[in-house]
């Protein structure tokens, strides 16, 4: 008689509340839940990974549910935002159903409150930190029926509080197996990502500006390292990494993605990296292998303006050749005191020139500001939003937005705005909205009203300088950049008032084909556009290189 597998189910929450009425970019495969599925499927295991984001309503949960019919144990994951709450809700429904079968948690919210997952009864741990060779043991050892206290890494809930177990060691990726991407069926994440309406998709990155403006285009996402260096003090990487950075070696990132290009045929590659760009000659040596092995598709980054300024221009170049056509910046602020509270080593203008650097080869810039850290000063949020718009002019391909702050358990500035009053949410699945920062205020009162005004001022006349409105220039978009140029944005109300009721009026009698959304800063109302100027400025470029 043959014996069946024992079954794991993974469960990866959707990142977007469809309920709104969006919908989620499908090149967001389940990376996650992928890597860790490595070794229980080389240990003999059978593994199921259900992606939420594949869809609409309920089914996902209804799937999850169904897929945990004889298994052994189930797991998922979450980053702050959406995915808490969707993640929540499919748990508590297996739960419902199923309420002995073995469950953990990972991902960097659970590793930092790992409080809120345990005290709700659904897990038998939390995950902290890196998960592959944790996630391993803890499946040894629910298959044996042991006790978890001695699996490296771990929470766990004793006696009415979280207990850790002793930390374990960040693990480097030659100890990492590959990534099993057979466990999906790559077909529903292309499909939806080919509609000619995918360009709308919350989330979305740009067309690779040599398929078309706008267009349809298949992209997938990939590890590229762990962790990150960085002391930034309103993020939660330095307490769940240690400041550790493990990067994939550039022979296997190419190995891989030359691999899956061959199977999937994909057009871009998003790295989920929290900091691509630490290691110069890995860079290079990516850039140069895609050259050397003629592969052909686009692909973006996180890369911080001080590994921009500091990495050689024949470095820069081949990026730039090589595909590379979005780079993601966390600019943070314009205001040099500001910048050493946060502990970056960013300086005046650093900003600006690096996104310049990048411009100047056609690569497009996704730079976020944010203003209204615990304490910062109205004059410091000022300057913040000043140097975006300088760089907005400096750099055509960039577009740099402001944020309002976020406060995020697990920092050192979490703290700070608890004493300063903040009032984080109260139950586990109102986390869920924490993430939506450029949706609304998750701090509300926290800005100054002169400093509001003068954020969502920039914004509208950015926007509209875009061409994001419109999908097109003309007189309101060139009125833009000089209102843009000479620093009248901030006393433009009246004017952009009068733009909303030519805009809604235009729209009523004329029906304009709708434009693509990406990159659109949802915290106004202006645009409903992709970057025209900028993305019809890439095409040429592009063209140059055939």
């Amino acid at each position: 008689m043959i014996q069946r597998k024992k079954k794991i189910v993974l469960y990866q929450p959707k990142q977007v509340d469809d309920s709104r009425g969006v919908e989620s970019s499908k090149d967001m495969i389940p990376l996650e839940m992928l890597t860790i599925a490595a070794y229980p499927l080389q240990d003999g295991y059978d593994v199921e990974i259900i992606d939420g984001s594949l869809y609409r309503g309920d089914e996902g949960h209804e799937r999850f549910l169904a897929a945990c019919e004889g298994a052994m144990m189930v797991a998922t994951t979450g980053i702050l935002g959406y995915m808490v709450t969707d993640g929540w809700r499919a748990m508590k429904r297996v739960k419902q159903s199923y309420p002995d079968l073995p469950a953990v948690i990972g991902g960097w919210f659970a590793s930092v409150r790992p409080d809120l997952q345990l005290e709700t009864g659904m897990y038998e741990a939390v995950v902290l930190g890196q998960g592959e060779l944790t996630f391993r043991d803890v499946v040894a050892a629910i298959d044996a029926g042991e006790p978890l206290d001695d699996v490296q890494g771990l929470a766990l809930w004793r006696d009415g509080a979280v207990y850790k177990t002793d930390p374990r060691p960040i693990a480097g990726w030659d100890q990492i197996l590959k990534v099993p991407y057979h466990l999906i069926d790559i077909e529903p994440y292309r499909e939806h990502q080919m509609r000619a309406t995918s360009a709308r998709d919350v989330l979305r990155l740009p067309t690779p500006p040599w398929i078309g403006y706008g267009k349809p285009y298949f992209g997938i996402t990939y590890f590229g390292s762990y962790g990150c260096p960085e002391p930034c003090t309103f993020c939660c990487s330095p307490l769940v990494t240690n400041r550790r950075w493990k990067p994939v070696p550039a022979d296997r990132m190419l190995d891989d993605l030359e691999e899956l290009q061959d199977r999937w045929g994909f057009d871009s590659v998003r790295f989920h990296d929290a900091n691509f760009g630490v290691m110069e000659k890995r860079s290079k040596d990516f850039a140069e292998g895609l050259l050397n092995r003629n592969m052909q598709f686009g692909w973006n980054a996180f890369i911080e303006t001080h590994s921009i300024l500091n990495y050689k221009q024949s470095t820069l170049d081949a990026m730039a050749d090589s595909g590379m056509y979005v780079a993601e910046i966390g600019a943070e602020a314009g205001d040099n005191d500001m910048m050493k509270t946060i502990g970056k080593p960013i300086h005046d203008d650093d900003n600006i020139e690096a996104a310049v650097q990048m411009d100047r080869r056609g690569i497009m810039g996704s730079i976020t500001y944010i203003i209204g850290f615990p304490g910062e000063s109205e004059a410091s949020m000022l300057s913040t939003i000043d140097q975006c718009r300088r760089l907005h002019l400096a750099a055509p391909h960039a577009r740099p937005n402001v944020w309002p702050f976020r406060p995020i358990p697990g920092t050192k500035m979490w703290d700070e705005a608890l004493e300063l009053g903040y009032e984080g949410p109260k139950d586990l699945p109102d986390w869920g909205s924490i993430g939506e920062y450029h949706l609304e205020e998750t701090w509300p009162g926290n800005i100054p009203p002169k400093v509001a005004e003068a954020r969502m001022m920039y914004q509208h006349y950015a926007t509209l300088n875009w061409g994001l409105a419109r999908g097109k220039r003309g007189w309101w978009e060139d009125r833009a950049e000089k209102r843009l140029t000479d620093g009248s944005y901030v006393t433009g109300r009246n004017e952009a008032r009068a733009f909303g009721l030519f805009n809604k009026v235009r729209k009523k009698l004329f029906r304009p084909d709708d434009v693509p959304r990406s990159w659109v800063d949802p915290g106004h109302k202006t645009g409903t556009a992709g970057n025209e100027r900028s993305e019809a400025r890439s095409v040429m470029t592009d063209a140059t290189k055939g």
